[in-house]
């Protein structure tokens, strides 16, 4: 690469952070730009990474200006008008989104590469320390901050592999090209972007294609997606219950474990336990270990990665237990992830009252699903429903939270902003508190606990 220097738009965003870690690791000079200075920029700027919060190139060091040495990486969520944004452009900066960027390390490294609708940051941070743990090793820039290696980039210096989260949005995952992907789910999202589910289903349809000849495909069984692959890409199907190339069977769940048996096409490996015991991860740890064992993990490795796997922060992350209260956060923000949270909990934690905290996230995402929505949130035994967090968009006109809370059907629900959200909870009466959302709700969490605690 001819560049030096690599300057972020958003470098707080959960994957931007990943590529500005992996260029620092190797010795690029790396600064950036984000709106708010969230854990994550902390986090990076205690790693030697410059930030700054307001948008306005006089704040920008002066070796990031030269557009000889200076790659601009910047995530969809900049707006068009953004005065940075506009001044690189005006410049002739070049200027890549940061799926370009991991589409060309794929074509350098041998990329694994998960995509789907929902598990997917679950089932690429799995496959990775499967892959971290055994003898194979790997390369990976991971959809959220696992808290085995307390990073969202993992390096080796002996591996080729690299896991990537392929993401659909703005059809970023069409950059990559896979030696192995993964297809855990394609239930309709992103319509804002899409339009419709035709062309969202065809748009996975399209990455099945840009899998590297020789590789393979890991569908989940039963999914509506016609894959569409090219020479010498075979295909296999996994399930969580279900015959499949890979499933798990004799799935045991009591005194707060779940094991099973992982079944491959010439071996049944036994007794494999989850160390995130969830039910959605028997699914998410099929996939996971299918991608290791094709790529040589033994038995006993998968056997003992899985049963020290310790999750991602805010995928169902437990803030507090105690004899009489548990806190647990999620970033669950599609109705089917929503659902999979709440039943997850309520299977748990089946004699207990369970409150959970919702926060819509974008507008459109609220105007499309809002009954689906509504019909997940109506499993908890008392609902309290958030304001929405915009993230990237504009209000939509008479879409609000009150759409999805008219639609609850159960009656203990409240709905209020965020404002008073602790004021709201004082005066509660729960065992189990589920908060979910992919907005900003997480940054509540310490006031809670202490509250609460």
């Amino acid at each position: 690469m001819q560049y030096t220097n690599i300057y972020f738009l958003g470098i707080g965003g959960i994957g931007m952070s990943a590529i500005a870690r992996y260029f620092k690791a190797k010795g690029f000079g790396v600064a950036g730009y984000d709106c708010t200075r969230s854990r994550l920029c902390e986090e990076l700027e205690a790693e030697g990474i410059a930030i700054h919060y307001t948008d306005d190139v006089a704040q920008i060091a002066s070796e990031f200006l030269q557009k000889e040495t200076t790659l601009v990486v910047y995530t969809p969520a900049i707006p068009a008008e953004h005065t940075e944004f506009c001044y690189f452009k005006e410049q002739g900066f070049k200027i890549q989104k940061r799926a370009q960027v991991l589409g060309e390390i794929t074509r350098v490294e041998r990329g694994l590469c998960v995509a789907g609708t929902h598990g997917k940051t679950t089932t690429s941070t799995m496959l990775a320390h499967l892959l971290k743990q055994s003898h194979v090793d790997c390369n990976a820039f991971l959809g959220g901050i696992s808290k085995n290696y307390t990073n969202n980039l993992l390096l080796s210096d002996k591996s080729d592999f690299v896991v990537i989260e392929a993401d659909e949005f703005d059809r970023s995952f069409h950059h990559l090209t896979p030696y192995m992907a993964v297809v855990t789910a394609v239930d309709a999202d992103h319509l804002d972007i899409y339009g419709t589910y035709e062309a969202y289903l065809e748009s996975f349809a399209h990455f099945t294609s840009l899998i590297a000849e020789g590789g393979c495909l890991i569908m989940k069984k039963g999914i509506a997606l016609q894959p569409r692959l090219g020479k010498n890409v075979k295909l296999y199907t996994y399930s969580s219950t279900d015959e499949a190339d890979f499933y798990a069977k004799n799935i045991r769940i009591g005194n707060g474990t779940i094991v099973f048996d992982f079944v491959t096409p010439t071996e049944t490996i036994a007794d494999v336990e989850l160390g995130v015991p969830v039910l959605v991860n028997v699914e998410n740890s099929v996939a996971a270990m299918a991608i290791a064992w094709l790529n040589g993990v033994t038995a006993d490795e998968l056997r003992q990665a899985m049963a020290s796997f310790a999750g991602i922060r805010r995928r169902f992350e437990t803030w507090l237990k105690t004899d009489s209260l548990t806190i647990i956060d999620d970033y669950a923000h599609h109705p089917a992830e929503l659902e999979a949270s709440i039943k997850s909990v309520k299977a748990l934690y089946a004699d207990k009252k369970v409150l959970g905290v919702f926060q819509p996230h974008l507008y459109s995402r609220t105007r499309d699903f809002y009954k689906e929505f509504a019909a997940a949130l109506s499993y908890l035994d008392e609902v309290v429903l958030l304001d929405i967090y915009p993230a990237r968009e504009l209000p939509i006109e008479g879409v609000t939270s009150q759409i999805i809370f008219d639609e609850i059907a159960n009656e203990n629900k409240t709905l209020i902003t965020k404002k008073e959200l602790l004021d709201c909870l004082k005066s509660k009466r729960f065992d189990v508190l589920l908060t979910v959302g992919a907005g900003d709700i997480d940054t509540y969490l310490p006031q809670i606990v202490e509250m609460l605690k």
